[in-house]
C-alpha cells in the first residue's frame, strides 16, 4: 500500500489538468488500487470512461479527478492522461479486497446508488459488492 511519503512526492510531481483537490491520502490509495486491479493494455484507450465516477462506485468513496492523476503518476504500469490511460474499457471491477486497511472506503454510502456506465446499481457488476457490514 502506498504510504503517505510515496503520495506526497507523487503530488509534487504529478502534471495535474486541473487544480489539485485532495480531500484524504486515502482517495490516491482508492484510485490506485482500482488502476492496480484493472488489466493493462498496451495502448492508452481512445474512450473516454467516466472513471472518477466508476471508482467512486466501486469504494463508496468521493475521489476527485486529481487523486486519479496522482495514482496514475505513482503506478509504474499505468500511462498517459486522463481519462485515457492504458487500461482495459471491459467493465469489470477489480476485486473489492483490494480495499482491505484503506480506513475512507466504504465511507459515503450515496457514492453506491448506480453504475455510471450501465444505469444498474452495485448488482450490476461481476464482483460482489461489500459495505462496511459485509457482502451485499
Amino acid at each position: 500500500m502506498l504510504t503517505d511519503k510515496e503520495i506526497e512526492e507523487g503530488k509534487k510531481v504529478t502534471q495535474y489538468s486541473l487544480p489539485p483537490y485532495h480531500e484524504h491520502n486515502d482517495c490516491i490509495r482508492i484510485a490506485y488500487e482500482w488502476l492496480d486491479g484493472k488489466e493493462k493494455t498496451k495502448y492508452p484507450s481512445k474512450r473516454c470512461l467516466p472513471l472518477k465516477h466508476i471508482i467512486e462506485h466501486w469504494a463508496w468513496r468521493y475521489v476527485s479527478r486529481t487523486d486519479i492523476e496522482v495514482a496514475a503518476t505513482l503506478h509504474p504500469d499505468v500511462h498517459g492522461q486522463y481519462p485515457h490511460y492504458n487500461i482495459s474499457v471491459r467493465r469489470i471491477d477489480p476485486p473489492i479486497g483490494r480495499l482491505d486497511g484503506i480506513g475512507e472506503a466504504f465511507t459515503q454510502m450515496n457514492y453506491c446508488k448506480k453504475d455510471p456506465t450501465s444505469g444498474q446499481g452495485s448488482q450490476g457488476t461481476e464482483q460482489p459488492t461489500r459495505g462496511p457490514f459485509g457482502l451485499i
